[in-house]
């Protein structure tokens, strides 16, 4: 039709797993196609399709986004041993979050969505929290292995001239036990203090970034110092116009400023922290499945997703053929962001201007109190209609018409 939205480059697609995959096309049917003229570059990031591949399709994907510069990625299946024999596996491919991550070097951004009627279990929460959560390295890359009584470990390394320095990690006696090997590098650790000092500016934001340093002198303590050393040389003055702060504490007294604050500020976390932190906060302000996510790469590159996994349990239930009331917000609020961010790249307003008019036809469709299970559950609006993940997005339909 010669009347959607057109759109000038195309943007990656990934699709995913479970009841996240059957939203995702409920979306695209529903409230993408009938209005956009969409040009996608097409990944099946489905379990199945990955182990196909060999995992290959991921890495495909994670080029792709850095050609094209937006991306929009379904939840995907991150496998353990049971999924190993519920899907035949050849082998437990690792996270496609964190190959895609650490292709594009990008740091995480995670905001929960704010919308009337549902008051975060933290009262004081009044502003959105952003969480930065770096996005290489230290558990997700680890090495590791279970040592036998007896056995000696060492952190060995070997410069380039052959010179080998050891420290002991611990001696085995009496017990056996378990060792890991982390790593980081400060190309990473500098694209992630970029990443969150931009992002600061962009949002007009405080920023915190948190670690123990205290307790590792060496791994933290080099986050703590990159970050302070890029900030002084290259945006303490740039802070100071723009009335915003950035300051380092320690990850135990973030924890507690944080939990008495009002919100409205960045929280830079090293990986697994970020991991962690993105949950319980998406978790106390109502639902994850009301948590926007972007990975952003230091020269640019876009990729967002939903925060929340496949939704496992709802699938089971709507291969049985029954209905279920999933929320889609997270997923739809994903294809929002990379249609407004391909908007802005490209010079496309109308596009910009129909992410913005869905997201506000969504906020809409909850406030007025048509919401799924989860929600009615959090609602303390007193007229209010739980309906199925289907009539959800026919209901946020109506409204858009309306609004367009």
């Amino acid at each position: 039709m010669s009347d959607k939205i057109q759109m000038k480059t195309p943007l990656v697609e990934m699709d995913g797993d479970e009841m996240t995959r059957i939203i995702w096309k409920m979306i695209k049917d529903i409230l993408l196609t009938p209005y956009v003229d969409l040009k996608t570059e097409y990944y099946d990031l489905g379990l199945e399709y990955r182990n196909e591949t060999n995992d290959q399709v991921t890495f495909d994907s994670a080029e792709a986004t850095k050609k094209y510069g937006v991306a929009v990625k379904c939840a995907t299946i991150t496998p353990n041993a049971d999924r190993m024999t519920e899907y035949n596996l050849k082998e437990m491919w690792k996270s496609p979050n964190g190959t895609i991550r650490a292709i594009l070097d990008g740091t995480v951004f995670r905001t929960p969505i704010i919308v009337k009627g549902i008051t975060p279990f933290i009262p004081t929460w009044t502003k959105p929290i952003t969480i930065a959560r770096h996005a290489y390295g230290d558990v997700y890359k680890n090495t590791e292995m279970q040592v036998p009584d007896g056995a000696k470990c060492e952190l060995v390394c070997t410069t380039p001239d052959g010179k080998e320095t050891r420290q002991l990690i611990h001696e085995f006696s009496g017990s056996s036990g378990i060792i890991q090997g982390l790593h980081n590098i400060d190309k990473s650790i500098s694209s992630f203090a970029r990443s969150c000092f931009n992002f600061a500016l962009d949002t007009k934001q405080d920023i915190w970034f948190a670690s123990k340093d205290t307790i590792s002198k060496k791994y933290d303590h080099r986050f703590k110092d990159i970050f302070n050393e890029i900030f002084d040389a290259e945006y303490k003055e740039k802070f100071a116009e723009a009335g915003i702060e950035y300051f380092y504490t320690l990850i135990d007294d973030a924890v507690a400023r944080v939990v008495r604050s009002e919100g409205g500020y960045i929280w830079a976390c090293k990986n697994y922290d970020g991991d962690v932190m993105s949950d319980m906060v998406a978790t106390a302000y109502g639902s994850l499945a009301m948590m926007t996510s972007v990975l952003v790469s230091p020269d640019g590159v876009y990729e967002y997703e939903a925060a929340h996994g496949t939704v496992q349990r709802h699938y089971y239930r709507h291969l049985k053929g029954e209905k279920t009331s999933t929320n889609s917000v997270a997923t739809l609020f994903a294809w929002t962001g990379a249609l407004r961010k391909r908007g802005e790249l490209d010079n496309t307003p109308e596009l910009c201007r129909f992410a913005d008019t869905l997201e506000k036809a969504t906020i809409r469709t909850i406030e007025e109190g048509v919401m799924t299970g989860d929600l009615a559950a959090l609602s303390t609006l007193e007229n209010k209609k739980t309906v199925d993940t289907e009539t959800f997005l026919k209901e946020i339909d109506l409204r858009l018409k309306e609004m367009l």
